[in-house]
């Protein structure tokens, strides 16, 4: 198993000390599906994310479970020293390696996006960097 994130594509391989946001997903899911959660609600994407899926994210291979009509994609932006506040989003393969051989404790958040009808949430928060 690798202890490291991944070298070749944009999204961190699952750690230890991650901590995962599926059954946040799950219940929120549930809540739409049930009536309790307004579409507006979930698929709240900002223009900016919406524009960083299109062009940084990388293909997840599952379809949106909102509009059931677009490929999800993972959008990761990290925050840590010497970044700007609002994070870097990652673009190209590799980018999260580089993070991950600095000195320093970088925060990585993957994101799932639909670029159509504005699904978002947040599906990992990985620790990177070497302390």
């Amino acid at each position: 198993m690798a202890i490291g994130p991944a070298t070749r594509g944009l999204v961190p391989d699952p750690r230890p000390a991650d901590v995962d946001y599926r059954l946040a997903r799950q219940n929120t899911l549930r809540a739409y599906r049930n009536g309790s959660l307004a579409r507006h609600l979930v698929c709240d994407a900002q223009a900016m994310l919406q524009r960083n899926a299109h062009h940084c994210g990388e293909r997840t291979g599952e379809v949106c479970p909102i509009c059931e009509e677009r490929e999800l994609v993972h959008v990761v932006y990290v925050f840590g020293p010497r970044l700007p506040a609002h994070g870097r989003c990652l673009s190209v393969p590799g980018e999260l390696a580089r993070y991950d051989a600095r000195s320093g404790h970088y925060s990585a958040y993957t994101v799932e996006v639909c670029a159509d009808c504005a699904w978002n949430h947040l599906v990992r928060v990985s620790v990177v960097g070497r302390g």
